[in-house]
């Protein structure tokens, strides 16, 4: 459950801030800000899965705590007591914080260093883990930004703007960003047309005549330019605060009668031509919701991952790919690689070297060492390569790494 009053409303992956806690950070924003490209060593980073319901939830906030430990246990490794406080205090004051575990969902992942704390609510689950390391574990948010079935649903009607977001699993409304209009009214204001009127008469004016009102165009008309209006200030508002941010496909939930008009004053490029017809508040559950927009995803997921291992495979065949791990670390280093795919679940523990790309092994309960595919996805990105993290079945390679050269 989500705020008050909205049955349906949860915070996401990509959320805006909750109206319950306001300590939830949108992780899609904060990627394509950089705001995570770097941190001051060192960096904290937590995972655990957590629950929905009671009473499955009330076990969260303990893992949470313990997982604390760790970190702390980590930190005084290499530092003092006092040193290390400042970077813990954020993670206590969100253990006992009893709000913010009354409604999590699946998955939950807190950063922290010198200067930073971020929070974010996930739709998946995901391995339990406190690391210390001299950047943050990301791969497991990778993992979620980059996995192929992730999409966004609008809904959409004359009044008003509600947008979900999800995978094949699971479906949340979330909060709209503060640019995007959540009524026709917020979006047009005292622009709205209101329908022009005249008083004629015929036939003479005199006792018991009563004048006849006419309307200069009909209001028909007028209402469907208010829709077109509105419908182009929440298209703009969507792509620029959401759609552009994530990257993720959108369909269009609304009434029939509104598809043609949304899809042709739409500039936005993830808006997909398939449309639910209805609007979700005319269904009976966002499961129903879920299952509706997964049935029009599902054969461009497919799609997707089964094109990427065949182009793995046609560039292998060219020497245009590989899956030796050092070999894709020095290729990623110097920006070489089109497209990364990374197996999912996989972690392989060490160290790379900024300079030459050399990888040293090692294991993860060191304070300096993170995960070598982690940290090759986030300069992937970073040198402007795709980044696919891609299930184990699907994965093309057993060394969890495919790369595609540009060259």
């Amino acid at each position: 459950m989500g705020a008050k009053g909205s049955a349906w409303r949860v915070d996401s992956l990509t959320g805006m801030t909750s109206l319950r806690s306001k300590i939830v950070n949108r992780l899609d924003k904060d990627f394509a800000d950089g705001l995570l490209d770097s941190c001051d060593p060192p960096c904290l980073s937590l995972y655990q899965a957590t629950h929905r319901h009671h009473p499955e939830n009330q076990q969260d906030p303990i893992r949470f705590g313990n997982l604390v430990k760790e970190l702390e246990a980590s930190l005084l490794k290499q530092f003092d007591e006092s040193e290390i406080r400042p970077l813990l205090e954020p993670f206590l004051a969100l253990s006992g914080d009893r709000d913010f575990w009354a409604h999590t969902l699946d998955g939950l992942a807190v950063l922290g260093a010198k200067g930073l704390f971020r929070v974010y609510k996930l739709q998946r689950e995901v391995a339990e883990l406190a690391v210390v390391a001299d950047s943050f574990h990301l791969k497991p948010l990778v993992r979620l930004l980059q996995s192929a079935d992730r999409y966004q649903v609008l809904a959409l009607s004359r009044k008003e703007v509600k947008l979900f977001e999800g995978n094949r699993d699971v479906l949340d409304e979330i909060d709209l960003a503060a640019g995007v209009p959540r009524t026709l009214i917020s979006a047009l204001g005292e622009e709205v047309t209101e329908p022009h009127q005249t008083v004629a008469s015929y036939g003479g004016i005199g006792v018991g005549r009563a004048p006849m009102h006419h309307g200069q165009g009909g209001r028909r008309p007028e209402v469907e330019i208010d829709a077109e209006r509105f419908f182009r200030a929440v298209d703009h508002a969507i792509l620029e605060e959401h759609s552009q941010p994530s990257g993720l496909p959108l369909i269009l939930a609304a009434l029939p009668e509104h598809h043609d008009l949304f899809h042709e004053v739409s500039q936005n490029p993830f808006l997909i031509k398939e449309s639910i017809d209805v609007h979700p508040d005319a269904l009976s559950s966002k499961e129903e919701l879920c299952q509706r927009a997964w049935t029009l995803m599902e054969p461009s997921y497919q799609a997707r991952l089964a094109g990427l291992v065949e182009e793995f495979g046609c560039a292998r065949s060219e020497g245009l790919a590989d899956d030796d791990l050092k070999h894709v670390a020095k290729a990623v280093m110097g920006g070489r690689v089109a497209k990364l795919l990374i197996e999912a679940q996989r972690e392989i523990p060490g160290r790379i070297n900024a300079a030459s790309g050399e990888i040293q092994f090692d294991t993860l309960t060191e304070p300096d060492v993170d995960d070598i595919l982690d940290d090759l996805g986030r300069i992937a990105l970073k040198m402007g390569a795709e980044v696919v993290i891609v299930p184990t079945e699907i994965m093309p390679t057993q060394t969890g790494i495919a790369a595609i050269y540009r060259y």
